[in-house]
């Protein structure tokens, strides 16, 4: 709003106030809207304007209140004016913005301004005005309306030369939302087999043709807003339509030969894994057992008292001589399990059978 219009209510608000002080007695509240409409999010101004006279010389006590959902609630209260001194509201919802539109109301403007208006803030508010012995009270209906969400716009039936066509379009909202459709470009003329329902927001086209192609807009509108969608609406060819389904029925046949390679790529070396890893085991199977260490440990055990039966005297062969007809009588009793192959310098060590002979020969000598 520019200076001059603010200028000029404020002049007409002092006139009004001079002419209702002269043709009435008393306290008054001058008269104003009995309902005010908002948008969700805008601010409201309630008007509560009023004169005194000379014989209200109490204090001047300004009131606000706003009568709850339930109408068997006592008001509450929201801003009031004491004693030269401004009470805001104890209202959690509504703290920060609810305050009186005057520095000073008690210059005779009492009206309050909401901020950041919500949907909660709907209801029946009421200015009470009190200088003794004078009272007066107005009411203001308070209405916040929500604007109308972006619309959903689609087409629904076939895009095929000579086929019907429906363009829907839908908002969320305060009711009652009207909608609008017109076409985008050149021209905004809507086809001549088109006709609208601005309640329910559908566009039917009757026997489409190619001309009919183009984007159309939706607009969703009520008393405090509106808000608009486009959507795009292709007439073809039942051919080109043909084309279309065969290149989509290609596409998927391609797609499943692709995961069916990929699938089989998978088993396939998930399979060769599972083969590498049970193949050692199966060659350790046919190796036969390792020989005992038992007989090792007495080959050596023997061939240490052999080595030391040549440094002993006659008098002291005949312990060795039965530990080693022991051992000579166990390796001929168990049976052969397995005959490594020796080489030839072991059995010329005297480590062989053969060695075995000599070293007895060699005992019986001694």
């Amino acid at each position: 709003m520019d200076t001059g219009s603010t200028m000029g209510t404020v002049r007409g608000r002092a006139v009004l106030l001079l002419l209702w002080a002269g043709l009435s007695q008393g306290l008054n509240i001058l008269p104003g809207p009995a309902s005010v409409e908002r948008a969700d999010g805008d601010s409201v101004m309630l008007q509560c304007q009023f004169t005194v006279d000379s014989k209200d010389i109490g204090p001047l006590d300004i009131e606000w209140s706003r009568t709850p959902a339930d109408p068997s609630a006592s008001q509450i209260i929201i801003i009031d004016y004491s004693g030269d001194r401004i009470y805001d509201t104890h209202l959690e919802d509504m703290k920060g913005r609810v305050h009186f539109s005057s520095p000073d109301p008690k210059s005779g403007d009492a009206s309050i301004n909401i901020t950041r208006l919500k949907i909660t803030d709907s209801g029946m508010y009421h200015c009470k005005v009190k200088k003794s012995p004078g009272s007066k009270t107005r009411a203001t209906k308070l209405d916040v309306l929500v604007r109308p969400s972006v619309p959903t716009c689609y087409v629904d039936g076939i895009h095929e030369i000579g086929k019907d066509a429906t363009l829907k379009c839908s908002s969320e909202g305060t009711p009652p939302i009207s909608y609008s459709w017109t076409r985008q470009g050149s021209s905004m003329v809507l086809p001549p087999t088109a006709t609208s329902d601005k309640m329910s927001g559908t566009l039917r086209v009757k026997n489409a043709t190619v001309s009919y192609s183009g984007d159309y807009k939706c607009v969703a509108a009520n008393k405090v807003g509106s808000s608009e969608c486009v959507v795009r609406f292709s007439v073809s060819s039942s051919s080109s339509n043909a084309g279309k389904i065969a290149g989509a029925i290609i596409g998927v046949l391609l797609a499943l030969l692709l995961i069916a390679i990929l699938l089989w790529c998978f088993l396939r070396r998930k399979k060769k894994k599972a083969y590498e890893k049970e193949q050692p085991y199966e060659i350790r199977e046919d190796v036969p057992a390792p020989k005992s260490r038992v007989s090792t440990a007495r080959s050596y055990t023997v061939d240490s008292q052999r080595s030391s039966l040549g440094s002993m005297s006659p008098s002291n062969m005949e312990p060795y001589k039965s530990h080693y007809d022991r051992l000579a009588m166990d390796d001929q009793e168990r049976p052969p399990t397995h005959s490594p192959n020796l080489s030839p310098s072991f059995k010329a060590n005297g480590h062989g059978p053969e060695g075995r002979s000599q070293d007895d020969n060699s005992m019986s000598i001694v």
